[in-house]
């Protein structure tokens, strides 16, 4: 296992806590990669929208990786 990276079992105990570190690492990564502060900033609501979309049942639950 890739140090950092916790099990699915681990991150069960811990949702708030994975999540946390997911998201600092994929924060971690796109900086490092040379995106600016605005651009993650626009990334994020990129994401934000999907979920929003999901939500108001714009877009099904059930096929994670339709799009």
């Amino acid at each position: 296992m890739e140090a950092g990276w916790r099990s699915s079992a681990e991150a069960t105990h811990a949702p708030g806590r994975a999540l946390k570190i997911l998201a600092k690492s994929i924060y971690k990564e796109l900086r490092q990669n040379g995106y600016t502060r605005g651009e993650i900033v626009a990334f994020s609501t990129e994401l934000l929208g999907l979920v929003t979309s999901e939500i108001k049942g714009d877009e099904p639950d059930d096929n994670p990786s339709a799009s």
